[in-house]
């Protein structure tokens, strides 16, 4: 289980059920080439490819965990998450219940969340994933139980009321559904049923259990449910509140959380498994390598001794070298990318050349990712709404440079051209 990036203020709600995130994240049983759910767990699609001219060149930088970590940053994607490429078909449920009937029509319910989050995986991915939501109930949902009844909480996976719940749900819908042509689930819960996300935040994504509720013959293990409304009250909901449900699919893919129980200060606004209130914001360029969006010809391993440069073009342009990898060890690592303000990055207002550590031995939800801040202290340059300002101004600009002097490391901003690309200089001594 995954929960939501949300508000600070509300960061400090959620420290009980973030304590809990390590005992509730499961791979998920995907089926060979289609990415469907199976009652086996094969290998999945959610991997990147080394180039077949240079495998050797990014093994280096290819960082993994010897441990039972969970979401783990490493690379290649464990076995058993949904495909992140190709067509990924998400079967898209809104459910209401006797004490909590649905508001409005179900529709609209989807349309808070659609086609803005096809539109999204689309734009992150250069086109790579084609997201397509399918509604083939759509209308409201109704469970047989009351919401209460149910007694939903932030549990374990599929504890005794998300079972009864997904239950029923199939109960409801098997006579008219198919759930083996399905990648994933979205249940939508009318936004009245639980407290609403300033108080409590209920969204939630199991990513995958062998114990979960089945239907033809498949477990239902890979699925996100989002209550409530992410309404920060700035006025922007119709244009950001769906980024939840990119968020928990992100999950589904196998990407951590990557906010603590301090908030998003590790990461800020850099990634939306960090913080997805407020104004948008995109993938790291690591979660791009690690979901197949990026070739390895866009990755540079700079694992040698002695001097290298690199250039980077915009995370969010097409095509072009993406990502520096600087591997420390086996598991760890920093990487380097050049973000702009352009495509779902529209809250950037320090562009330049992004450095964070990777450890793919940190569990999801503490701290898997920490970002570098280059103006330590400054209060940041952002004023929008929920987002991380001291890192704001992280990235580093033509003419500085970050050091490591423990490990010998010194990553330097040569310049930038006059297509808005930037020439890295790589230190390893």
């Amino acid at each position: 289980m995954q929960p939501q990036s949300s508000s600070h203020r509300i960061r400090r709600r959620r420290a009980a059920a973030l304590a809990a995130v390590t005992a509730l994240t499961f791979a998920l049983s995907t089926s060979a080439g289609t990415g469907r759910l199976t009652a086996g767990s094969v290998s999945a699609g959610a991997r990147p490819l080394t180039h077949p001219a240079h495998p050797s060149a990014l093994t280096p930088c290819m960082i993994r965990s010897d441990l039972d970590v969970q979401m783990s940053e490493g690379i290649p994607t464990s076995d058993g998450y949904s495909r992140s490429t190709g067509t990924v078909r998400a079967l898209t449920l809104m459910i209401d219940f006797s004490d909590t009937p649905g508001q409005g029509k179900a529709m609209d319910r989807f349309h808070e969340f659609f086609p803005q989050t096809r539109e999204w995986f689309r734009t992150s991915s250069y086109g790579r994933l084609d997201y397509r939501p399918e509604t083939p109930v759509r209308g409201w949902l109704r469970m047989p139980k009351s919401f209460k009844a149910y007694g939903i909480e932030r549990g374990a996976p599929f504890e005794p009321g998300y079972r009864r719940l997904v239950q029923d749900i199939v109960a409801e819908t098997d006579a008219k559904i198919d759930f083996r042509a399905y990648d994933l689930l979205n249940v939508l819960v009318t936004p009245n049923a639980g407290p609403s996300a300033l108080d409590t935040v209920l969204s939630v994504t199991f990513a995958g259990n062998g114990d979960a509720p089945t239907a033809d013959g498949i477990p239902l293990a890979n699925a996100s449910f989002v209550y409530s409304r992410q309404d920060d009250g700035s006025g922007s909901y119709d244009k950001t509140g769906f980024r939840v449900l990119p968020h928990e699919n992100g999950h589904v893919f196998g990407l951590p959380d990557l906010y603590t129980q301090e908030g998003g200060g590790a990461v800020g606004h850099w990634d939306i498994m960090s913080e997805d209130w407020g104004a948008n914001n995109d993938l790291l360029g690591w979660h791009k390598w690690k979901l197949s969006w990026l070739d390895a010809t866009q990755v540079s391993c700079a694992a040698a001794h002695g001097t290298t440069e690199h250039t980077l073009t915009p995370l969010a342009r097409k095509g072009g070298p993406k990502l520096v990898f600087i591997p420390l060890d086996k598991r760890t690592g920093y990487a380097v990318e050049l973000r702009t303000r352009d495509g779902n990055d529209e809250a950037v207002c320090r562009a330049g050349v992004l450095i964070y550590k990777v450890d793919a031995e940190v569990d999801t939800g503490l701290g898997p990712v920490k970002v570098f801040d280059s103006q330590r202290d400054s209060g940041g340059c952002t004023r929008s709404p929920n987002v991380h300002a001291e890192l704001s101004d992280a990235p580093f600009t033509p003419g500085e440079t970050f050091e490591d002097p423990r490990r010998g490391i010194r990553i330097a901003v040569a310049g930038a051209d006059l297509d808005g690309n930037h020439t890295v200089r790589v230190t390893r001594r």
